[in-house]
């Protein structure tokens, strides 16, 4: 029998708790909810979960705080749930690690739309880790190990990937010599026309570029080919 994913919801109201959970638990879902960040911290010490849900206004903390921790633990995924419409703070929060964002007020079917979006990107990320031949790529001078998320280099000095940036580079690396737009690396988002997440991609790829390019103001193994996307340009070799 499969075993249920389970969820954090952090947020202080008590309706949108009440709201969110039942919504969530009916498609399936195992959701445990907490009214400020610091219960929530103590719960994934004890458990982790597949999936934090994180509300940037709580009592304790700001939310944007939390999400910043969160992102260091490779091990869950993370959703922002704001009353800030404001595209500064949606990116912000992307570009902090978050896989995605709810902007309050939200329909439930959205809601339910993006976490099984994320649940589904990071279950097929985990595969492509577990499915590698030894788990690790090789290119340039790195070698990206896929069970970590961290990369080595020749002369040993190691980066570590969110995993946001971890599913663009496996994108990248399992289509080197060809351009992919900004759409393709969505994934299932590529029917979304949102300047916040579209802007998130070039933010994370800017981040790739810092850990693995000699000089990520020119950058000789991603390419940006304007207009279209971006173009990996190095041999990739698996096992």
């Amino acid at each position: 029998m499969v075993s249920k994913k389970r969820l954090y919801l952090i947020e202080d109201d008590p309706d949108i708790r009440k709201l969110v959970r039942s919504l969530l638990e009916g498609y399936g879902y195992d959701v445990q909810t907490f009214a400020n960040g610091g219960a929530a911290r103590q719960a994934i010490r004890r458990e982790v979960p597949d999936l934090c849900i994180v509300d940037l206004g709580l009592p304790d903390m700001d939310g944007l705080t939390l999400v910043r921790e969160l992102w260091e633990d490779v091990r869950f995924g993370v959703i922002i749930l704001t009353g800030r419409g404001d595209v500064s703070d949606r990116v912000l929060g992307l570009e902090l690690g978050a896989d995605d964002y709810i902007v309050k007020p939200f329909e439930p079917r959205e809601l339910v739309a993006r976490v099984n979006s994320v649940i589904r990107r990071r279950d097929q990320l985990a595969e492509a880790r577990g499915t590698a031949q030894s788990g690790q790529a090789r290119f340039g001078d790195w070698v990206f190990d896929l069970g970590n998320l961290i990369l080595t280099a020749t002369d040993g000095r190691q980066e570590s990937l969110t995993a946001a940036e971890a599913g663009l580079l496996i994108a990248l690396l399992k289509a080197p010599k060809r351009v992919l737009s900004r759409e393709q690396l969505q994934g299932d988002d590529q029917d979304r026309d949102d300047f916040a997440f579209d802007r998130s991609i070039d933010v994370r790829i800017s981040r790739i570029r810092k850990k693995i390019e000699p000089d990520p103001k020119s950058p000789r193994l991603i390419k940006t080919v304007y207009g279209a996307g971006y173009l990996f340009t190095a041999e990739v070799g698996w096992g």
